[in-house]
Protein backbone atom coordinates (compact mmCIF):
# COMPACT_ATOMS: atom_id res chain seq x y z
CA UNK A 1 0.00 0.00 0.00
CA UNK A 2 1.48 3.37 -0.99
CA UNK A 3 1.23 6.47 1.19
CA UNK A 4 -1.73 7.94 -0.65
CA UNK A 5 -3.67 4.73 -0.08
CA UNK A 6 -2.81 4.79 3.63
CA UNK A 7 -3.96 8.39 3.97
CA UNK A 8 -7.20 7.73 2.09
CA UNK A 9 -7.94 4.68 4.23
CA UNK A 10 -7.42 6.68 7.40
CA UNK A 11 -9.72 9.41 6.12
CA UNK A 12 -12.42 6.89 5.23
CA UNK A 13 -12.29 5.17 8.64
CA UNK A 14 -10.81 1.96 7.26
CA UNK A 15 -8.48 0.38 9.83
CA UNK A 16 -4.72 0.67 9.45
CA UNK A 17 -2.39 -1.74 11.16
CA UNK A 18 -0.09 1.17 12.09
CA UNK A 19 -0.87 4.89 12.40
CA UNK A 20 0.19 7.42 9.80
CA UNK A 21 3.47 9.18 10.59
CA UNK A 22 4.84 12.47 9.26
CA UNK A 23 7.55 14.68 10.73
CA UNK A 24 8.93 17.86 9.21
CA UNK A 25 11.73 20.37 9.73
CA UNK A 26 13.20 23.47 8.15
CA UNK A 27 16.38 23.35 6.06
CA UNK A 28 17.96 26.72 6.90
CA UNK A 29 19.93 28.39 4.12
CA UNK A 30 19.21 25.43 1.83
CA UNK A 31 15.67 26.80 1.59
CA UNK A 32 16.99 29.84 -0.28
CA UNK A 33 17.52 28.13 -3.63
CA UNK A 34 15.18 25.73 -5.41
CA UNK A 35 17.85 23.15 -6.24
CA UNK A 36 19.02 22.76 -2.65
CA UNK A 37 15.50 22.74 -1.23
CA UNK A 38 14.51 20.02 -3.69
CA UNK A 39 17.56 17.94 -2.78
CA UNK A 40 17.03 18.28 0.98
CA UNK A 41 13.32 17.48 0.68
CA UNK A 42 13.99 14.33 -1.32
CA UNK A 43 16.77 13.25 1.03
CA UNK A 44 14.43 13.69 4.00
CA UNK A 45 11.60 11.69 2.46
CA UNK A 46 13.83 8.96 1.03
CA UNK A 47 15.52 8.58 4.42
CA UNK A 48 12.34 8.31 6.52
CA UNK A 49 9.53 7.28 4.16
CA UNK A 50 6.87 9.40 5.85
CA UNK A 51 3.20 9.21 4.89
CA UNK A 52 3.02 12.91 4.00
CA UNK A 53 5.65 15.31 2.70
CA UNK A 54 5.12 18.74 4.20
CA UNK A 55 7.02 20.94 1.79
CA UNK A 56 9.24 23.29 3.79
CA UNK A 57 9.93 26.67 2.19
CA UNK A 58 11.23 29.32 4.57
CA UNK A 59 8.60 30.86 6.80
CA UNK A 60 9.13 34.27 5.18
CA UNK A 61 8.73 33.32 1.52
CA UNK A 62 5.23 34.82 1.34
CA UNK A 63 6.24 38.38 2.17
CA UNK A 64 9.55 38.85 0.37
CA UNK A 65 7.98 39.80 -2.97
CA UNK A 66 6.16 42.57 -1.08
CA UNK A 67 9.47 44.03 0.07
CA UNK A 68 10.14 42.32 3.40
CA UNK A 69 13.75 41.30 4.03
CA UNK A 70 14.60 38.23 6.11
CA UNK A 71 17.69 36.63 7.58
CA UNK A 72 18.60 33.36 9.24
CA UNK A 73 19.97 34.00 12.72
CA UNK A 74 20.61 30.49 14.03
CA UNK A 75 17.05 29.85 15.17
CA UNK A 76 16.85 26.46 16.90
CA UNK A 77 13.95 25.49 14.65
CA UNK A 78 15.59 26.76 11.47
CA UNK A 79 13.25 29.67 10.79
CA UNK A 80 14.17 32.96 9.19
CA UNK A 81 13.44 36.30 10.82
CA UNK A 82 11.97 39.35 9.10
CA UNK A 83 14.61 42.02 9.68
CA UNK A 84 12.89 44.72 7.63
CA UNK A 85 9.14 44.71 7.25
CA UNK A 86 7.42 45.47 3.97
CA UNK A 87 4.77 47.57 5.72
CA UNK A 88 6.16 50.25 8.01
CA UNK A 89 3.39 52.85 8.10
CA UNK A 90 -0.39 52.62 8.20
CA UNK A 91 -0.74 54.19 4.76
CA UNK A 92 1.52 51.48 3.28
CA UNK A 93 -1.41 49.06 3.38
CA UNK A 94 -3.14 51.16 0.74
CA UNK A 95 -0.14 50.74 -1.57
CA UNK A 96 -0.18 46.93 -1.48
CA UNK A 97 -0.32 45.49 -4.99
CA UNK A 98 -1.25 42.10 -6.39
CA UNK A 99 1.67 39.77 -7.15
CA UNK A 100 2.46 37.35 -9.95
CA UNK A 101 2.56 34.05 -8.06
CA UNK A 102 4.52 32.34 -10.82
CA UNK A 103 7.54 34.61 -10.58
CA UNK A 104 9.84 35.90 -7.87
CA UNK A 105 10.18 34.17 -4.52
CA UNK A 106 6.61 32.91 -4.67
CA UNK A 107 7.14 31.39 -8.09
CA UNK A 108 10.16 29.31 -7.31
CA UNK A 109 8.57 27.71 -4.24
CA UNK A 110 6.07 25.92 -6.45
CA UNK A 111 8.67 25.24 -9.13
CA UNK A 112 10.71 23.42 -6.47
CA UNK A 113 7.62 21.58 -5.25
CA UNK A 114 6.93 20.48 -8.81
CA UNK A 115 10.43 19.03 -9.10
CA UNK A 116 9.88 17.06 -5.89
CA UNK A 117 6.50 15.83 -7.12
CA UNK A 118 8.05 14.65 -10.36
CA UNK A 119 10.64 12.59 -8.48
CA UNK A 120 8.14 11.07 -6.04
CA UNK A 121 5.75 10.17 -8.88
CA UNK A 122 2.52 10.47 -6.94
CA UNK A 123 3.39 7.89 -4.29
CA UNK A 124 2.96 10.25 -1.35
CA UNK A 125 0.87 13.36 -0.64
CA UNK A 126 2.89 16.58 -0.88
CA UNK A 127 1.44 19.57 0.95
CA UNK A 128 2.62 23.06 0.12
CA UNK A 129 3.02 25.20 3.24
CA UNK A 130 0.67 28.18 2.98
CA UNK A 131 0.11 30.87 5.59
CA UNK A 132 -3.27 32.35 6.31
CA UNK A 133 -3.82 35.86 4.92
CA UNK A 134 -3.78 37.43 8.38
CA UNK A 135 -0.60 35.53 9.27
CA UNK A 136 1.00 36.86 6.09
CA UNK A 137 -0.12 40.37 7.02
CA UNK A 138 1.58 40.05 10.40
CA UNK A 139 4.79 38.75 8.83
CA UNK A 140 4.63 41.67 6.41
CA UNK A 141 4.09 44.38 9.02
CA UNK A 142 5.12 42.91 12.36
CA UNK A 143 3.13 43.52 15.51
CA UNK A 144 1.79 46.86 14.29
CA UNK A 145 -0.88 44.68 12.65
CA UNK A 146 -2.83 44.61 15.92
CA UNK A 147 -3.12 48.40 16.12
CA UNK A 148 -3.87 48.65 12.41
CA UNK A 149 -6.85 46.31 12.43
CA UNK A 150 -8.32 48.27 15.35
CA UNK A 151 -7.55 51.76 14.07
CA UNK A 152 -8.18 51.27 10.33
CA UNK A 153 -10.35 48.16 9.89
CA UNK A 154 -11.60 49.12 6.43
CA UNK A 155 -8.09 49.68 5.11
CA UNK A 156 -6.98 46.34 6.58
CA UNK A 157 -9.89 44.52 4.95
CA UNK A 158 -8.89 45.90 1.57
CA UNK A 159 -5.30 44.77 2.12
CA UNK A 160 -6.41 41.34 3.29
CA UNK A 161 -8.48 40.92 0.14
CA UNK A 162 -5.34 41.48 -1.95
CA UNK A 163 -3.33 39.05 0.18
CA UNK A 164 -6.12 36.50 -0.02
CA UNK A 165 -6.27 36.68 -3.81
CA UNK A 166 -2.52 36.15 -4.05
CA UNK A 167 -2.74 33.26 -1.58
CA UNK A 168 -5.50 31.58 -3.57
CA UNK A 169 -3.56 31.80 -6.81
CA UNK A 170 -0.43 30.47 -5.08
CA UNK A 171 -2.41 27.49 -3.74
CA UNK A 172 -3.83 26.75 -7.17
CA UNK A 173 -0.36 26.97 -8.70
CA UNK A 174 0.92 24.49 -6.10
CA UNK A 175 -1.79 21.98 -6.91
CA UNK A 176 -1.16 22.41 -10.63
CA UNK A 177 2.50 21.59 -9.95
CA UNK A 178 1.68 18.35 -8.15
CA UNK A 179 0.74 19.19 -4.57
CA UNK A 180 -1.99 17.01 -3.14
CA UNK A 181 -3.17 20.01 -1.15
CA UNK A 182 -1.90 22.54 1.33
CA UNK A 183 -0.67 22.75 4.91
CA UNK A 184 -2.60 25.87 5.92
CA UNK A 185 -0.96 27.57 8.90
CA UNK A 186 -2.68 30.20 11.00
CA UNK A 187 -0.55 31.87 13.66
CA UNK A 188 -3.13 34.34 14.99
CA UNK A 189 -6.05 32.12 16.02
CA UNK A 190 -5.08 32.62 19.63
CA UNK A 191 -6.90 34.27 22.51
CA UNK A 192 -3.53 35.75 23.50
CA UNK A 193 -3.51 37.85 20.32
CA UNK A 194 -7.06 38.60 19.18
CA UNK A 195 -10.62 38.57 20.41
CA UNK A 196 -12.99 36.05 18.87
CA UNK A 197 -14.74 38.88 17.03
CA UNK A 198 -11.49 40.20 15.61
CA UNK A 199 -10.45 36.78 14.39
CA UNK A 200 -13.88 36.18 12.87
CA UNK A 201 -13.63 39.41 10.87
CA UNK A 202 -9.95 39.55 9.95
CA UNK A 203 -8.93 35.89 10.14
CA UNK A 204 -11.64 33.31 9.60
CA UNK A 205 -13.41 35.14 6.76
CA UNK A 206 -10.27 35.16 4.61
CA UNK A 207 -9.14 31.69 5.71
CA UNK A 208 -12.40 30.24 4.43
CA UNK A 209 -12.04 32.07 1.14
CA UNK A 210 -8.69 30.35 0.58
CA UNK A 211 -9.77 26.89 1.67
CA UNK A 212 -13.06 26.93 -0.22
CA UNK A 213 -11.29 28.02 -3.41
CA UNK A 214 -9.31 24.77 -3.60
CA UNK A 215 -11.83 22.25 -2.31
CA UNK A 216 -12.54 20.77 -5.73
CA UNK A 217 -8.87 20.68 -6.83
CA UNK A 218 -7.14 19.36 -3.71
CA UNK A 219 -7.22 15.86 -2.27
CA UNK A 220 -5.82 16.46 1.21
CA UNK A 221 -5.56 19.70 3.20
CA UNK A 222 -4.24 20.07 6.73
CA UNK A 223 -4.84 23.00 9.07
CA UNK A 224 -2.07 23.99 11.48
CA UNK A 225 -3.23 26.07 14.45
CA UNK A 226 -0.07 27.65 15.81
CA UNK A 227 0.51 28.90 19.33
CA UNK A 228 -1.01 28.61 22.78
CA UNK A 229 -4.58 29.21 24.00
CA UNK A 230 -5.86 28.68 20.48
CA UNK A 231 -9.35 29.27 19.13
CA UNK A 232 -9.61 25.59 18.32
CA UNK A 233 -13.37 25.40 18.53
CA UNK A 234 -13.71 28.30 16.08
CA UNK A 235 -11.36 26.85 13.45
CA UNK A 236 -12.10 23.13 13.72
CA UNK A 237 -15.09 23.69 11.43
CA UNK A 238 -12.78 24.75 8.58
CA UNK A 239 -13.15 22.57 5.45
CA UNK A 240 -9.95 20.54 5.91
CA UNK A 241 -9.16 16.85 6.15
CA UNK A 242 -6.74 17.10 9.09
CA UNK A 243 -5.78 19.41 11.96
CA UNK A 244 -2.38 19.82 13.59
CA UNK A 245 -1.64 21.89 16.70
CA UNK A 246 0.58 21.88 19.79
CA UNK A 247 -1.49 19.23 21.55
CA UNK A 248 1.29 18.53 24.06
CA UNK A 249 1.52 22.20 25.04
CA UNK A 250 -2.01 23.58 24.91
CA UNK A 251 -5.63 22.46 24.89
CA UNK A 252 -7.30 20.48 23.52
CA UNK A 253 -5.78 17.05 23.97
CA UNK A 254 -6.12 14.61 21.12
CA UNK A 255 -8.97 12.87 22.95
CA UNK A 256 -10.79 16.18 23.47
CA UNK A 257 -10.23 17.22 19.86
CA UNK A 258 -11.73 13.97 18.61
CA UNK A 259 -15.07 15.07 20.07
CA UNK A 260 -14.87 18.35 18.12
CA UNK A 261 -13.37 17.29 14.78
CA UNK A 262 -14.18 14.13 12.85
CA UNK A 263 -11.24 14.19 10.46
CA UNK A 264 -7.61 13.21 10.88
CA UNK A 265 -5.79 14.46 13.98
CA UNK A 266 -2.06 15.11 13.54
CA UNK A 267 0.02 15.34 16.69
CA UNK A 268 1.14 13.49 19.79
CA UNK A 269 4.78 14.60 19.94
CA UNK A 270 6.34 17.36 22.03
CA UNK A 271 8.86 18.63 19.51
CA UNK A 272 10.19 21.31 21.87
CA UNK A 273 11.28 18.96 24.63
CA UNK A 274 10.85 15.22 24.16
CA UNK A 275 12.10 15.03 20.59
CA UNK A 276 15.12 17.23 21.31
CA UNK A 277 16.02 15.66 24.64
CA UNK A 278 16.14 12.29 22.93
CA UNK A 279 14.68 10.25 25.79
CA UNK A 280 13.63 7.21 23.78
CA UNK A 281 11.31 5.87 26.47
CA UNK A 282 9.53 9.24 26.66
CA UNK A 283 9.13 9.33 22.88
CA UNK A 284 7.75 5.81 22.91
CA UNK A 285 5.32 6.85 25.63
CA UNK A 286 4.07 9.88 23.70
CA UNK A 287 3.41 7.81 20.58
CA UNK A 288 1.56 5.12 22.51
CA UNK A 289 -0.44 7.74 24.42
CA UNK A 290 -1.48 9.38 21.13
CA UNK A 291 -2.63 6.02 19.74
CA UNK A 292 -4.61 5.32 22.90
CA UNK A 293 -6.37 8.70 22.62
CA UNK A 294 -7.49 7.96 19.05
CA UNK A 295 -8.87 4.42 19.08
CA UNK A 296 -10.75 5.11 15.83
CA UNK A 297 -7.39 5.21 14.00
CA UNK A 298 -7.89 8.65 12.44
CA UNK A 299 -4.46 9.72 13.64
CA UNK A 300 -1.18 10.90 12.19
CA UNK A 301 1.75 10.85 14.60
CA UNK A 302 3.32 14.28 14.12
CA UNK A 303 5.02 17.11 15.98
CA UNK A 304 3.01 20.09 17.18
CA UNK A 305 5.09 22.23 14.83
CA UNK A 306 8.46 21.96 13.09
CA UNK A 307 11.14 19.77 14.62
CA UNK A 308 14.15 21.65 15.98
CA UNK A 309 17.17 21.21 13.72
CA UNK A 310 19.01 19.52 16.61
CA UNK A 311 16.58 16.58 16.63
CA UNK A 312 18.65 13.41 16.42
CA UNK A 313 18.03 10.56 14.01
CA UNK A 314 17.62 8.26 17.01
CA UNK A 315 14.59 10.31 18.13
CA UNK A 316 12.97 9.99 14.71
CA UNK A 317 13.73 6.27 14.67
CA UNK A 318 12.08 5.96 18.09
CA UNK A 319 8.88 7.52 16.73
CA UNK A 320 8.78 5.14 13.79
CA UNK A 321 9.54 2.15 15.99
CA UNK A 322 6.81 3.01 18.51
CA UNK A 323 4.36 3.46 15.63
CA UNK A 324 5.23 0.01 14.25
CA UNK A 325 6.94 1.48 11.21
CA UNK A 326 10.52 0.52 12.03
CA UNK A 327 11.70 -2.81 13.33
CA UNK A 328 14.58 -3.00 15.89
Amino acid sequence: MDHWSRVERALSDEPLSEPLVALWRHFPEDDQTPQRLVARTLDWQNRWNFDVVKFMPSGTYGVEDWGAISAYRDSPIGTREVVRTGIRHLEDWGKLKALDTRSGTLGWQNQALGAVAKELQGRVPILQTVFSPLTTARKLAGDRIFADIRNAPGLMEEALMIITDVTIRFCQDAIDRGAGGIFFATQLASHRLLTLGEHERFGRAYDLAVLESIQEKSRFNMLHVHGLDTMFEQVCSYPVHAINWHDRLTAPTLAQARRMFSGLLAGGLNECETMVNGNLDAIDGEVRCAIDQCPDGRLMIAPGCVLPTATADTSIEAVLRAAGRLWP
